[in-house]
Formats: C-alpha cells, structure tokens, sequence
C-alpha cells in the first residue's frame, strides 16, 4: 500500500508540491493571527480554588485572570494627597468597560489598588496600554501597572521575539548542520523546507483549535522549535537512505531508489510519529486546560510531520532527482561509500568485543548525571522567573522589596454562610475575628485583612471574604505549605455558625491545586505510556525483549533530563554561560510536559537504529552483525538529528522565561544524552548480551497481537 502511495506521489509530484506551497501560505498567515486566541491561564476545573473563584465573580463582581493591580510609589505626604492618588487611579479605571475597584489600600508608601473587570484574560489584557495612558493622563505617569492581564500583555511581544530569534537561530545551525553531514548538495535544503511546510500546517491547526479550547501562550514556541526538529528528523532519515539506494545501485530509476526508500525508511518515519504521538497524548489525561491544550498541540505536530514525509518529501526527492542528493565538491560526512568502515561500525564491534565493560561504564555514567534528581523540587510557576524590565514585573518588585512577595498574590477566604444577612451579626463577626487572630499567629503569615464593608461583604450578606498575605512568592514552597495548613487546620477550626461553607482561593491555591492534580495525573501518563509503546513496540519488532529494552533506555534519558534541571537551575551549573534563571524549584508542568514528549523523541531513535539492525537480520545477518550494520548505516543520522535537534532548542534556552528554558534544557540533555552514550553504546551492549533473545516473540504472544513472525524470527524463536 505505501508503495503504491508512494508512486502515486511521485507521478503527480508538481500538484502534491503546489497544495503543500497553498497550505503552507495558509497556516503562515493563521500563525501570525494565532497569538491574540492565547492565554496564560491555569484554571483548575473542579478544584477547590476554582470554586472560590466561582464565588468571587459571582457575589463579589471579581475575576482573578481579568483584575489589574496598579501600584503607585509615593513619599511621606498627607492623608489629602493619598486621597488624591486614589480618586486619580478611580478615574483612570473607567476607561475600562464596566471595571470597579475591588480594593484600595495605602501600604509601606505604596498605593496598591485592584480594578476588577468582566472580561476574560486574553480581553482584558487588550486594556492594558490604554489603562497605562490614562493614568499618565490623570497625573500619575510613574503609577505601574501588573496583574494577570499586564502580565498576558507585556509577556507577548517578548515570547515573540524570543521564538523569532530562536527561529533564526536553528535554521542557522540546522544549514551549517546539514552541509557539514549531507554535504553541498541541494538536498540540504530539502529538510528544511520539509519542516517550514510541516510546521505551517500545524500552526494553522492550532489556530482552528484555538477558537474551541483553551491554548497556553507558550504553544507557537514549543511547537515550531520541536516541530523543526522532529521534522528534520525525518526528513533526514528519508534523504539520507534515498542518497544510499542512489549511491549503492547506479541503475536505478529515481522513482524505484524512492519507492525503496520509503519502503523502509518511511516504514520506519510513520512508527516514530506513532511512537511520538503516544506519548505525548498522555497529557489529554491531566484535568487542567492548558496542559490539554500542550498535549493537544504536540499530537499535531507528529501527525503533520508524518504526513508531509509521505506525500512532500517523495515529491521534493523526485523533482530534485540524482542530481539533487549529490554533493558538489564538500562531499558530507555520510558520503562515505562503505559505512562498514566508518566511525559508528568501529563503535559496534568495540562494543561487541566488551560487552560488559561498555555496558557498567554507560551505566555509571547515567546513574551520575541523574542522581541530582533526589534534589528535586515543584512549584506551579514563579513571579521572579519573568523579564524584570517588564513595567508588570517592575511592578511586582516595588511591592515584594517593600512588603514581601506575598503582597501581590493574597490567600482568599470566601465564606458562604448559607442564607442572606448573616455577615454583620455578632456571631459571625466574632468567629471572623477569631480566624482571623488565629491566621495572624502563623509566621507564614504577614497580615489578615478583614471587615463588614462591601469590599469584604457581598450585597445580600451571605457571603464574606478575607484577604491572608503570605511572605513568600506564591509558588514558594512556604506559600504551599500555608495553603494546605489553611485548608487542614484553620477552616476546619473555625467556628462559623450553622451550616457555613469556607472555601480558599487566590493564587496560592490555585498553585497548590495546579500541583496537586498533575502529581496526580503522572503516574497514570507514565503507565500509559509505557504500556501503549510497548504494545507498538512489540508490533514492530516482533520482539519481547527489544520493546522492554527500549522502554527502560527511555526512562533512563528521563531521568538523565531531570537531573540536568536540578544541575542547571537549582545549583547553577553552567547558568551564566546559559543566561538560565537560579531557582530552587522546578516548575511542575514541566516536568509533566517532558515526560512524554522526550520519552516519544527517545522511543524515536529507538526505532530509526533498531528497524534498521531488524532489518540486516531479516537479510540474514547474525546478531552482532545486524548490530554493527544497523549501528553503521544510522548512527551517524541519528546523532546528527539529535544535535539539529539541540540546536533548534537553543531558541528555548535563550529565551526569557523560566518554564520555557526548563523545557529547552531538560530536552537538550535528554536527547544529547539518549543519542550518544544510551543509543551509541548502552543499546548495542544490551543487544550483544542478549545475543538471539532480541528476536524472542513466543507463538502465543504473536497471536495475542496478531503479527505473523518472518521465517528467520520463527526459526529464532524455535531455538
């Protein structure tokens, strides 16, 4: 079937290249539209900071994603000009549709006032610099903005250029990579036209997607520096095996060298971009949103990368011809003719003559870099890990200087008394008070803010709030641990009358309940994963044992990953030769979104090396020489990806924000690590080791999966 779609392409290569030009145009131009349809956003469906914040927009007219925060420093001065200040910022927040001051208060020489809105985050973050002009209108030109919408809004520009460097940057190195590999031949432009097709068409998806679900802000950076990666990848792979047929057989037709190609190679392209796909679909199992929108967004890019290597990449091979895939004059370093004598086969037969050897020393060079993982530790995000010339961060850091980080992320108490005209009598007042003298005792806490006004009391007087500032950053693990003290001991203890409900919101919660619900969904992305790759696995290579194998090498890249945050971040190896942030903790939907995602890339040189070491052994090669083969013709390929790969990560490094050089760190030594010292010498160790049980798959389990065993895996099998 692939070959028949295969010719078929072929003949009608100019069409196939024309659709894919109209597709590509078309997903530019929504990719240039896609920014404005994202958020910030890390609502928790269900949880309980969520419904306080139900209450709060609902009975206090609040909503946290769409509140500013406007801050503005003053000296010692009168009671008349603080009052000035405060009636300026009033008159400069009618500018917004339908705002109100939710709360005001003069505080260590700072004026901290809260303009609510009825407008979801990614509306009014649109606000934002008309706010700023009218306060500098009202007098007040050193006031600063920050809140969730100043935030969404300053953010944007910054995480657009860091993906416009980073987008030079790897198409930078990926043309420098691929000279020096496929040499000076017009096909080294071939992968990357691949991946500018392919990550087009993805980012027109997610613009579509976009108008029906929620999708995190970071998406356009991950996908298209992933994206170009994965789909140099493939492109690679295909180039590379079609300049082999090329070269090895002078008297095939073009059309034959790429039916031939695809035929193996793209074999091989649509298992990875299934493997790929597995992996990270496991993230649809975290209940939280934006990581949906993560899981969904990476399936695409997979998906597309495969269906550009089946139909654009046997169109461009066969309009560019023999002459298109032969270098002139700089030959590459794949060129060379017989690649049995080339670097990766004297790799293999070192490895075959000391198995043992080979296998400790890469093992107790993982087990090193990953031991700095026992020193790991969550927190949902950080206020310091944004650009601090951002007039909203500039903002965060007037406040926390002066009154502690937790100023600008309060705790909330929502209280729900259960019927109207409750909040003013002397019982209620007096269990408030005694909460609040009781969270006022906590050294956690800085101040409870607390009274019978409208700010606190809703208009019907059922429901009432409280304001606990904390210490620390909302993401501290001393914040987290006030939110559960809070929930475990003082709701509990406190002494509302009748049936009152006490539910706690703000950020904090948020932030604890963020952590909460991912620490939960893991273990089942890890289990998921593992078992639907083992099934495909054990499919395609027909094996029990190389499937297993496989799976732990990954895990092993993983951990390798995790480490190199813990190095990187928290004890800040190589940071100022990075520009990485110092952080204690590593944010936890980063490590949720790696997991998959590097275990899907690492499952993906897993099969590009293997299915090529199967394939020697189809053809009759023993199982040493099916190692030295298979490590021979793809090592090389593989190694180079992988360092295309790294490169197009770089973009991530280099940028701005934390979550994201998290993401650009932990994939960059995984995949680094996992190409060299895990598939160059732990994978072809094990194989040696295990010598014919590679190729093991009992009758009984190939029923159950229904593959049929070629008759060189029966007679394996048989003996």
């Amino acid at each position: 079937m692939l070959l028949r779609w295969t010719r078929t392409v072929v003949r009608y290569r100019i069409p196939v290249v024309g659709i894919w030009i109209i597709v590509s145009l078309l997903g530019v131009a929504a990719g240039l539209n896609l920014n404005s349809h994202l958020t910030t956003s890390v609502t928790i469906p269900g949880s309980a900071s969520e419904k306080a914040d139900v209450l709060l927009a609902k009975h206090f007219n609040e909503n946290t994603e769409g509140t500013f925060t406007v801050l503005f420093k003053f000296k010692k001065t009168t009671d008349a000009k603080i009052q000035g200040y405060k009636d300026a910022v009033v008159a400069a927040s009618h500018v917004i549709p339908n705002s109100h001051i939710s709360q005001q208060k003069a505080l260590v020489g700072v004026l901290f006032t809260s303009i609510s809105t009825t407008f979801p985050l990614i509306d009014a973050a649109k606000y934002t610099k008309t706010l700023r002009a009218a306060l500098d209108k009202e007098g007040l030109p050193n006031a600063l903005v920050t809140g969730p919408p100043a935030i969404e809004d300053d953010v944007s520009p910054i995480l657009d250029s860091d993906l416009r460097w980073g987008q030079v940057l790897a198409i930078v190195l990926a043309l420098l990579l691929l000279l020096l590999v496929l040499g000076a031949c017009l096909a080294m432009f071939v992968p990357l036209i691949f991946a500018g097709a392919s990550i087009s068409l993805a980012l027109g998806i997610i613009y579509i997607m976009a108008h029906k679900m929620l999708m995190v802000l970071y998406i356009p950076n991950i996908i298209e520096l992933i994206g170009l990666g994965l789909a140099i990848d493939y492109s690679l792979l295909i180039v590379h095996r079609f300049r082999r047929e090329i070269m090895d057989n002078e008297n095939i037709s073009v059309e034959d060298a790429i039916a031939k190609t695809m035929d193996t190679a793209g074999h091989t392209v649509i298992l990875s971009g299934l493997s790929v796909s597995i992996g990270i679909s496991t993230l649809l199992l975290v209940p939280v949103p934006f990581v949906h929108s993560l899981g969904a967004a990476g399936i695409v890019v997979p998906i597309v990368s495969v269906l550009a290597a089946l139909t654009l990449q046997p169109a461009l091979l066969a309009i560019l011809g023999r002459r298109g895939v032969t270098p002139y004059k700089f030959q590459g370093l794949m060129a060379r003719k017989d690649q049995m004598t080339g670097l990766w086969a004297r790799i293999a037969r070192l490895v075959i003559r000391r198995p043992i050897t080979v296998l400790l020393a890469a093992l107790a060079a993982l087990a090193l870099m990953a031991s700095s993982v026992l020193w790991l530790h969550v927190t949902p995000s950080s206020l310091t890990a944004i650009p601090q010339n951002l007039e909203s961060a500039q903002a965060l850091s007037i406040v926390t200087d002066r009154a502690g980080q937790g100023v600008i992320t309060p705790h909330e108490i929502v209280i729900d008394l259960g019927a109207p005209n409750l909040a003013r009598t002397p019982e209620v007042r007096k269990a408030r008070l005694a909460l609040a003298d009781s969270l006022g005792k906590s050294k956690e806490v800085f101040i409870v803010s607390t009274d019978e006004t409208s700010t606190y009391v809703d208009p019907t007087g059922r429901y009432l709030r409280m304001y606990i500032v904390g210490h620390h950053d909302f993401g501290a693990a001393a914040s987290q641990n006030l939110v559960r003290e809070i929930r475990e001991k003082y709701i509990p203890e406190a002494t509302f009358p009748g049936d009152a409900k006490l539910y706690l919101g703000g950020a904090p919660a948020q932030g604890v309940d963020l952590v909460d619900h991912l620490l939960k969904s893991f273990p089942w992305i890890v289990l998921l994963a593992l078992v639907m790759a083992y099934i495909v696995l054990l499919r395609a290579f027909r094996s029990v044992f190389l499937p297993l194998k496989a799976i732990l090498m990954d895990l092993a890249s993983i951990a390798v990953a995790y480490g190199a945050l813990v190095l990187v971040f928290k004890f800040g190896l190589g940071s100022a030769i990075l520009g990485t942030y110092r952080l204690d903790q590593i944010e936890a939907w980063v490590l949720v979104f790696l997991f998959p995602v590097l275990f899907g890339l690492s499952m993906d040189y897993e099969v590009f090396i293997v299915s090529r070491m199967r394939e020697a052994k189809l053809h009759g090669a023993t199982n040493n020489e099916a190692i030295v083969e298979g490590l021979a013709h793809t090592g090389g390929v593989v190694t180079a990806a992988a360092i295309i790969l790294v490169g197009a990560l770089g973009g991530l490094v280099n940028g701005h924000f934390a979550g994201l050089q998290e993401i650009g760190i932990g994939l960059a030594f995984g995949i680094l690590i996992d190409a060299t010292i895990i598939r160059g010498l732990l994978l072809p160790s094990t194989m040696v080791l295990l010598g014919r049980w590679n190729w093991w798959l009992p009758t009984s389990i190939a029923r159950i999966v229904k593959v049929k065993a070629s008759p060189l895996e029966e007679r394996e099998t048989r003996l």
